[in-house]
């Protein structure tokens, strides 16, 4: 006969999610109800919970459950973000629940919507908000997504763009010309070949299906031209039919990954680039920065850090698995050669949350982002943070 656990639940992953023990089908028999809350005196949960009666376990630990503070927490499915998500790591004072979503769907929801409790962000639409005073989330110098953007330029091979420069004059798609990654590729060819965003012209739409919008409002600088895609257009169909002569994005177009002809980089070893770059800057670009809901955070002040403390503890697990090559943890070869190669080009703590930590990064792009007409005012790193995460203590 089956377990009083087995009633009242939709399913036997509604069963397992909840943590009971149960018999049957559920391939994975969690923990006894004893292992994972104390017992000191009986209380049972009525029907209206589920059909079963949940016995033996003390009302103080019950309140302590009930207690936590229940979190919606959208985020990608990273290496760095796997001990947090899988409950090896706890965030204290909370019961999250992770959503690991595309970065373009968490984004949209969260601005236009306000979706989740906790999740990440783009920093260039996060910038945006702040530097206009209309941000709803509160940001934690937690930086889940990290990238250099030499990659991010894709040209037409067949128009004599052999260098930065030979892209002034020419049609340049975006699929958000405020995109972080686009704030960072421009700050490139501005920065290091002397091409002003000025000097292209810039079409914007849907990189792999139509349609597509900036997620925040922009003001450019009158001297910028931006104009919509064709209806019923992509980016990544009009690159490789010729009808523009670059592109860039976070994400490679599909005619790039099909081998499209006359279709490459810019920079033919975009890595071999990156490295130059960073030895001449110091910066490691970041994309996405963390965000707790504002309303969160003025119920709950000791979020942010206590946010920051799970987050940076489980990227250090994730690190210090990469590092056991033993057996790798990842399916990449070389993996020993290329983690040596990132610390002795990046340092040893090659991925760093904190401001201090990241102040040159974050300088650079906020000078850029108001540069390019982005943000309405200078912004300082301090402005993006929260007050309780720019100190820590010590013993």
């Amino acid at each position: 006969m089956a377990d009083a656990f087995d009633a009242g639940w939709s399913s036997p992953v509604a069963r397992q999610a909840h943590n009971l023990k149960v018999t049957g089908s559920n391939p994975v028999p969690a923990p006894k109800v004893s292992e994972w809350l104390p017992s000191r005196e009986p209380f049972s949960i009525p029907g209206p919970i589920c059909d079963a009666q949940v016995s033996l376990i003390s009302s103080a630990s019950l309140y302590r459950l009930m207690a936590r503070l229940p979190l919606s927490v959208a985020i990608g499915d990273y290496d760095r973000v796997r001990a947090l998500a899988d409950g090896t790591v706890r965030l204290d004072g909370c019961d999250p629940i992770f959503m690991h979503l595309e970065p373009e769907e968490i984004f949209f929801r969260a601005f236009r919507q306000e979706a989740f409790d906790v999740c990440e962000l783009s920093l260039s639409t996060f910038a945006i908000r702040t530097a206009l005073g209309t941000n709803p989330y509160v940001g934690v110098p937690v930086f889940p997504s990290r990238a250099f953007r030499h990659n991010a330029i894709y040209v037409r091979t067949d128009r004599g763009i052999d260098r930065p420069q030979d892209l002034r004059g020419r049609r340049v798609g975006v699929p958000e010309y405020q995109l972080t990654a686009n704030v960072w590729a421009r700050s490139i060819l501005q920065g290091d070949h002397g091409v002003k965003p000025s000097e292209l012209a810039w079409v914007r739409g849907g990189q792999e299906q139509p349609g597509r919008v900036e997620k925040a409002a922009i003001a450019v600088p009158q001297d910028v031209r931006i104009e919509p895609a064709p209806e019923g257009a992509t980016l990544s169909g009009m690159l490789a039919a010729g009808e523009i002569d670059a592109l860039i994005a976070p994400r490679a177009p599909s005619c790039f990954d099909r081998r499209a002809p006359n279709v490459g980089w810019l920079f033919p070893d975009p890595a071999a680039a990156a490295a130059d770059w960073f030895r001449r800057t110091g910066v490691f670009p970041i994309m996405h920065v963390l965000g707790i809901r504002r309303a969160l955070v003025e119920a709950h002040p000791w979020l942010p850090v206590a946010c920051q403390k799970a987050f940076e503890a489980a990227k250090a697990i994730a690190v210090e698995r990469l590092a056991d090559v033993s057996a790798a943890k990842v399916t990449l070869p070389f993996l020993e050669d290329n983690l040596r190669a990132a610390r002795e080009l990046l340092g040893h703590d090659y991925w760093p949350y904190g401001v201090e930590n990241n102040r040159v990064t974050l300088d650079s792009f906020l000078e850029h982002h108001h540069s390019q007409g982005l943000s309405g005012r200078r912004l300082q790193p301090e402005d993006l943070f929260h007050a309780s995460v720019m100190e820590s203590f010590k013993i």
